[in-house]
């Protein structure tokens, strides 16, 4: 964690926002990790911003079109959004947060707005992929889970929260989810500070980060504190 420290005292001193990001395979329990934090810490200076939200605008094409983008791949991101908004959230202004439609297969006209906060977890499953992005985060988390676990979990999920029949997940998962997962997904696990097994369940690594961010937090808010 040494090198964790070294990079949030940095930010200490420039009293700009900490930046985690948190990556890992479809269900392998990004989204857990990053809420146990959030609500371990019940801290109103936290946010979330979920990847997904940022997926491109697909209005230009029929729901047809839509329904065979690869969502697993880089490019059915729009970074360069994520990008801009990550930005403004360090530079203490607000952001106005996409938000994707999944029966749509499309962004939302409805946004989420998003004031600046002192810790800003953003989790995806490309969080670590894009180096601009991957350059402004401070601690960089990779959430691991076995195939066979993350494939129950994404049945599981699709059929009951997105009405999605077990047969088009499946396809779904072996010609898209799957080689995605290995070609662009799984090597960004080598730029991760921490790796955490078994996601969610893993409460001692969940705990550590919790108090290493609870942690800085008292620094910045002491650092505030002695110079106002």
């Amino acid at each position: 964690m040494s090198h964790i420290s070294h990079q949030l005292k940095r930010h200490i001193d420039k009293q700009r926002p900490i930046i985690i990001g948190v990556a890992g395979g479809s269900c392998s329990g990004k989204t857990t990790v990053s809420r146990l934090i959030f609500h371990n810490l019940m801290d109103k200076s936290l946010m979330i911003i979920h990847e997904d939200s940022y997926y491109k605008d697909q209005s230009d094409k029929t729901p047809e079109e839509r329904k065979k983008t690869n969502y697993d791949h880089p490019l059915a991101f729009d970074n360069d959004l994520l990008l801009h908004q990550l930005k403004e959230l360090i530079h203490h202004h607000a952001v106005d947060e996409p938000i994707y439609d999944y029966k749509s297969h499309n962004r939302s006209k409805k946004t989420k707005h998003q004031e600046p906060k002192d810790v800003i977890i953003l989790e995806g499953i490309l969080t670590l992929y894009d180096k601009r992005i991957r350059d402004l985060m401070d601690i960089k988390v990779y959430v691991d889970a076995d195939d066979d676990i993350r494939l129950i979990r994404r049945l599981k999920r699709d059929v009951k929260e997105r009405d999605r029949s077990l047969d088009s997940i499946i396809q779904q998962y072996l010609e898209t989810v799957r080689p995605m997962f290995h070609q662009f997904i799984e090597p960004t696990k080598r730029y991760a500070d921490v790796i955490i097994p078994e996601g969610g369940h893993n409460h001692v690594a969940i705990d550590l980060l919790t108090t290493k961010i609870r942690s800085v937090l008292h620094k910045i808010r002491n650092y505030r504190k002695d110079n106002q």
